[in-house]
C-alpha cells in the first residue's frame, strides 16, 4: 500500500496514512485517462452555435435578372451563399457534443488519475481543512506551506463554503468536494490538497 505523509494546515507533518492499493496504487491507464478528459471537455460544450442557410435569411424572393443576355452569370436568388447577406453554406447548427462513458471506464479513469497524482508526488493529505472565517490569506498561507504550486485543487469531504469562498479569487486554485471530483480537474492541477476525511470517503466509494 502506498504511504503518504499527513500534514496540518501550517505545513507540519503530523503522521502518516496508508492509501488503498485499488484506488491510489494501480498502474494508470493512459488510454482511459485520455477518454475521460475528452468526455469531460466535450460535455462542457454548449453546442448553441448557429448560422442561417439561404432558406432562413430574408430577401431574395425574385430572380435578380433574366437568365440570358445580360453578360452576367446566371443567378436565381440574391440570397445564395456567394452573395453579400446570403445564406451560409454548410455552416454550424445547434447540436449536442455529449460523449458517454460506461461506469467501469469512469471508475478506472478516476482511480488512474489518483494513482498518477500519487506517483508524481502531487497528492498532499491534510489532517483537517477548516477555516474560522472567510479569509483568502489563510488559504494562501496553507498552500504556501504545503507547496501548492501554480495550480492547486483543494478537496474537502463535504462542501465547505468558507473554504470555497476564501479560495475563489486565488488564481490557479480550485475547490471541490470528494463526491464531485472530475478526472480533468485532478490531472489539471500541480498539487491535489485533500482533507484526510475526504480520502476516507473516496476509499469507501471506490474501493473494490
Amino acid at each position: 500500500m502506498p504511504k503518504v505523509t499527513v500534514y496540518d494546515m501550517a505545513g507540519s507533518a503530523v503522521g502518516e496514512m496508508e492509501l488503498d492499493d485499488s484506488i491510489f496504487g494501480i498502474k494508470p491507464s493512459r488510454s482511459v485517462l485520455h477518454a475521460a478528459v475528452v468526455n469531460y471537455l466535450a460535455n462542457q460544450r454548449q453546442g448553441t452555435q448557429s448560422t442561417k442557410t439561404r432558406a432562413e435569411v430574408s430577401g431574395g424572393g425574385r430572380k435578380p435578372w433574366r437568365q440570358k443576355g445580360t453578360g452576367h452569370a446566371r443567378q436565381g436568388s440574391t440570397r445564395s451563399p456567394q452573395w453579400r447577406h446570403g445564406g451560409i453554406a454548410l455552416g454550424p447548427k445547434p447540436r449536442s457534443y455529449r460523449i458517454s462513458l460506461n461506469k467501469k471506464v469512469r471508475r478506472l479513469a478516476i482511480k488512474s488519475a489518483f494513482s498518477a497524482k500519487v506517483l508524481e508526488g502531487g497528492f498532499i493529505v491534510v489532517d483537517d481543512i477548516k477555516l474560522d472565517a472567510f479569509r483568502t490569506k489563510s488559504v494562501v498561507s496553507m498552500l504556501g506551506a504545503l507547496g501548492g504550486g501554480k495550480k492547486a485543487l483543494i478537496v474537502t469531504a463535504e462542501p465547505d463554503f468558507k473554504v470555497i469562498r476564501s479560495a475563489s479569487n486565488i488564481p490557479g486554485v480550485k475547490t471541490a468536494e470528494a463526491g464531485s471530483l472530475s478526472v480533468y480537474d485532478i490531472l489539471n492541477c500541480d498539487r491535489l490538497v485533500i482533507a484526510k476525511e475526504a480520502v476516507d470517503k473516496l476509499t469507501e466509494v471506490y474501493a473494490s
